[in-house]
């Protein structure tokens, strides 16, 4: 049973049977939000999700990064993500016409970062996130 279903552009439907939250600077006690911050915790972010599912790819979404007229401190000028943070497992039909398809589906991990918890539905989702290039980035696996 998925949580959700969204329909990317090219018309594929995915089931979305994991969702992960977070706050982007949530765990952020000292400093400000920076290239360096950032870069760090999307690292963290893709380590986690492919060791929570080793047999499935991950994905990043490129997130947007903005830049505010704020002083700039020892690591550089402010950079900011959106505030959510989110880490999806997403499943459809197998990619090879071959295979079964009662037996195979094909997987994807996909990371991206969103302004609000907002859950993604139907064509309701990220313009990012329904522009995945799912042929190119899942994989088969078997049930």
């Amino acid at each position: 049973m998925s949580l959700t279903r969204v329909v990317l552009t090219s018309g594929r439907s995915l089931d979305l049977s994991e969702l992960r939250f977070s706050s982007t600077y949530g765990g952020m006690l000292e400093g400000y939000p920076c290239k360096v911050v950032n870069d760090m915790t999307i690292r963290s972010l893709v380590r986690t999700a492919e060791g929570d599912h080793p047999s499935v790819p991950v994905h990043l979404v490129p997130p947007p990064r903005e830049y505010p007229d704020q002083y700039a401190g020892a690591f550089g000028p402010v950079e900011v993500l959106p505030a959510v943070a989110c880490v999806g497992v997403f499943r459809s039909a197998a990619l090879d016409r071959a295979h079964d398809p009662v037996l195979h589906r094909s997987a994807l991990t996909i990371i991206w970062f969103q302004p609000t918890t907002h859950v993604p539905s139907g064509c309701d989702a990220e313009d990012a996130l329904r522009e995945i290039d799912w042929e190119g980035l899942a994989r088969d696996c078997e049930l």
